[in-house]
C-alpha cells in the first residue's frame, strides 16, 4: 500500500483489484468482497462497443495548487488523478495487482544487476513530450537528481527510493537509462509506477523550475491525453485527445473536471452535471441506486482515512506516551461500525500503515481501545482531571482536530470527540476548505491532530520513508514531525530488503513502531463505491487496475 499521495475529499497522499457488483437494488453489502486484490468494478467493454468521442464529466475538490505532483505542493490525489491520462508511468497494473510493463512508454524495464544494483529503462523510440522533444534518459536523470533529496532547494513531496540512487547513466542509446543504487532498493519498480509518474527534464532540471514552473500550468505531457483549457475562475479543466499520440486512439474527445464542494458531487450526478463520483456514505448509495441512469460500481477500496498527530517541539501532543494514550481511548471499531455499516460486509477499521487489507502483508499491529488504560496513563503522565478536562502545569488537554469540511469527517470528529470527553481529553473540530487545504493547514502544521486520506496501490513500502522516516531539515510528508531514531534505522533496513518475505516482516515492524510512537492512527479503509452513469464504459471502482483511457467512454 503505497501511502504518499493524499486526498481531502470525502470518499476519494499504500498493493490490490477488476468486475464486480454494485448494481443490486438492496442497501446492503451482503454478497461483496471486502478484500483488495480480487476484484473491480468498472462495466468493462471492449473497443468496438464504444461510441466514438464524447466528453467524460468528472468532479474534483479544487484547483491544483501545483501540477508538479512530485513537489510537497502537488503531491494531491486529486492532481495526480486529473495528471493519470497525460503522463508517462513504467508499469500497469491488473485486478491482482500484477504488474505488467507500459508498452506505451518503454519497452523494457529490468534489473539487470543486483551488486550493485542496477535496473534498466528502456523508452519506446515512439515516445515524445507534447512540445516535440524525444522522452529520453536524460529525462530520467534529472529526475532522480531532484528527489535524491540531496540538493534541499527542491521541496519535494517523496524521493520515492532515488535518495538510493548513485548514478543515471545512458545506455546503449539516449532512449536507454540505466540506473546505478548505492544499496540495494526493494520497491525499485514503484519509481515511476503507481502514483509515481515521469516529468520532463525542464520541469525537474533545477529547484526554480521544480518547485513554480508549475504553478499556473501544466507543462508538457506525454499520454493520449493533454490540457486542452483551464479556467481558474470557473473552476474547470479541459482535456483533450493529443493529437501525436502514437498509442491507441482514445475513445472520448474530452475529460473535464469541475471543481465542486465534496457535498454537492451525488446531486451534481443526479441532475446530469458529471458522469461519475466517489460516494461517501449509504446515503450517497441509496441516492445513486434510486436515480435512473445510475449505478453504483463498487470494488474494495484503496484509499485509507487516518488521523495524523502533531508532534512539533511545544505542541499539546509533543510526548509520544500522550499520544499513544489518546489513541487506545478512540473507539475505531465504532468509527467503522458508523461510517460504513451497509456499505461493507463486515466493517472493520484498517490495522496497519503499511499494508491494505486483502494485501499479502496485512495484518493487525494496531494498539488495543482500552479507554480505562488511557485514563491511567494519562494520570501518571500528570494530567489530572480538572472539572471536565485534564489539565497539567495549567494548560488544558484540548486538541484541535483539523479536516476538510465534509459531513462524513465532521461525522467521524464527533465520535471521536465524544470518546476522548469520555477521558477527560477536550476536542475542538475546525473544519477547513479545500482551497489551500495542504499548502496552508497542513504542511505548516497548524493542527493538532489532522484528518486527511491516503492512497494505495501495488508498492507497498514506496512511501514509508516519506511519510514515517523523521529528518527536520526534510519533512516531505511527515506533517506530523514525529519519528525516532530507531524508527528511521529500521525504515531503511526494510528499504534495502530485496527478499519479498523478509520485506514483510520488517514492514510489519515498521508499522508496530509507528503505533508505538502515536505517529498517526488508521481509521477505515475505504468500500470503493462510485455513483456513475450507467452508459459509462471501462470507468468506476478499478480497486487495484490501473485505467485504460483509451478504452473509457459511452456504451453504443
Amino acid at each position: 500500500m503505497r501511502s504518499g499521495m493524499r486526498w481531502i475529499a470525502g470518499a476519494v497522499a499504500v498493493g490490490l483489484i477488476a468486475a464486480g457488483c454494485g448494481t443490486a437494488d438492496d442497501d446492503s453489502a451482503a454478497g461483496l468482497s471486502d478484500a483488495l486484490g480480487t476484484t473491480s468494478d468498472i462495466n468493462p467493454k471492449p473497443r468496438e462497443e464504444i461510441r466514438e468521442g464524447g466528453n467524460l464529466r468528472l468532479a474534483t475538490t479544487s484547483f491544483p495548487a501545483n501540477w508538479n505532483t512530485l513537489s510537497n505542493d502537488g503531491n494531491e490525489g486529486e492532481i495526480a488523478e486529473i495528471e493519470r491520462p497525460m503522463m508517462p508511468r513504467a508499469f500497469n497494473t491488473d485486478a491482482a495487482g500484477e504488474l505488467s510493463i507500459n508498452h506505451d512508454y518503454f519497452t523494457a524495464v529490468a534489473l539487470t544487476s543486483t551488486d550493485p544494483q542496477q535496473v534498466t529503462y528502456t523508452i519506446n523510440p515512439k515516445a515524445f513530450w507534447s512540445d516535440g522533444a524525444p522522452i529520453t534518459w536524460e529525462d530520467i536523470r534529472s529526475q532522480a537528481n531532484a528527489l535524491s533529496g540531496r540538493d534541499k532547494r527542491f521541496l519535494i513531496g517523496i524521493t520515492n527510493g532515488f535518495e538510493f540512487v548513485e548514478k543515471v547513466e545512458r545506455g546503449v542509446d539516449d532512449r536507454q537509462a540505466i540506473l546505478t543504487f548505492s544499496h540495494p532498493y526493494a520497491e525499485w519498480r514503484g519509481q515511476f509506477a503507481g502514483n509515481g509518474v515521469l516529468f520532463p527534464k525542464s520541469v525537474t532540471q533545477d529547484p526554480e523550475s521544480f518547485n513554480n514552473s508549475l504553478v499556473d500550468a501544466m507543462g508538457p505531457t506525454a499520454g493520449p491525453f493533454q490540457v486542452q483549457s483551464t479556467d481558474r475562475g470557473q473552476g474547470r479543466i479541459v482535456l483533450g485527445r493529443n493529437p501525436n499520440w502514437w498509442g491507441e486512439r482514445p475513445k472520448l474527445d474530452t475529460i473535464t473536471y469541475s471543481v465542486l464542494d465534496r457535498s454537492a458531487w451525488v446531486a451534481a450526478l443526479q441532475n446530469n452535471e458529471i458522469d461519475a463520483v466517489m460516494l461517501n456514505s449509504i446515503d450517497d448509495v441509496k441516492n445513486v441506486r434510486g436515480t435512473e441512469g445510475l449505478v453504483v460500481r463498487r470494488a474494495p477500496g484503496n484509499r485509507w482515512r487516518h488521523i495524523t498527530f502533531n508532534g512539533a517541539p511545544g505542541s499539546i501532543l509533543a510526548d509520544p506516551a500522550v499520544r499513544v494514550a489518546i489513541s487506545k481511548a478512540i473507539d475505531r471499531q465504532g468509527i467503522a461500525t458508523a461510517t460504513q455499516n451497509g456499505l461493507v460486509e463486515n466493517p472493520r477499521p484498517l490495522n496497519n500503515h503499511v499494508y491494505l487489507q486483502g494485501q499479502r502483508g496485512y495484518q493487525d499491529n494496531s494498539l488495543p481501545y482500552d479507554p480505562a488504560a488511557a485514563a491511567r496513563e494519562l494520570d501518571a503522565l500528570g494530567w489530572k482531571l480538572n472539572g471536565d478536562v485534564r489539565e497539567k502545569d495549567g494548560r488544558k488537554l484540548i486538541i484541535r482536530d483539523v479536516m476538510y469540511n465534509d459531513a462524513l469527517w465532521v461525522q467521524i470528529a464527533q465520535i471521536i470527540q465524544q470518546n476522548l470527553a469520555q477521558i477527560g481529553v477536550g476536542l475542538v473540530i475546525d473544519t477547513k476548505p479545500a482551497a489551500g487545504y495542504f499548502t496552508d493547514v497542513i504542511q505548516p502544521g497548524d493542527f493538532d491532530a489532522a484528518q486527511f486520506i491516503f492512497q494505495g496501490d501495488a508498492f507497498p513500502l514506496s512511501s514509508i520513508r516519506q511519510i514515517y522516516y523523521y529528518d527536520p531539515n526534510d519533512l516531505q510528508g511527515n506533517f506530523g514531525r514525529i519519528g525516532s531514531p530507531e524508527l528511521n534505522a529500521l525504515i531503511e533496513r526494510t528499504l534495502r530488503e530485496l527478499d519479498p518475505a523478509k520485506a514483510v516482516e520488517l514492514a510489519n515492524e515498521v508499522d508496530r513502531k509507528v503505533f508505538e510512537e502515536g505517529h498517526s492512527l488508521p481509521l477505515t479503509q475505504s468500500d470503493g463505491s462510485w455513483g456513475v452513469r450507467a452508459e459509462v464504459a471501462n470507468f468506476g471502482s478499478p480497486g487495484l487496475s490501473s485505467y485504460d483511457y483509451t478504452k473509457i467512454g459511452f456504451v453504443k
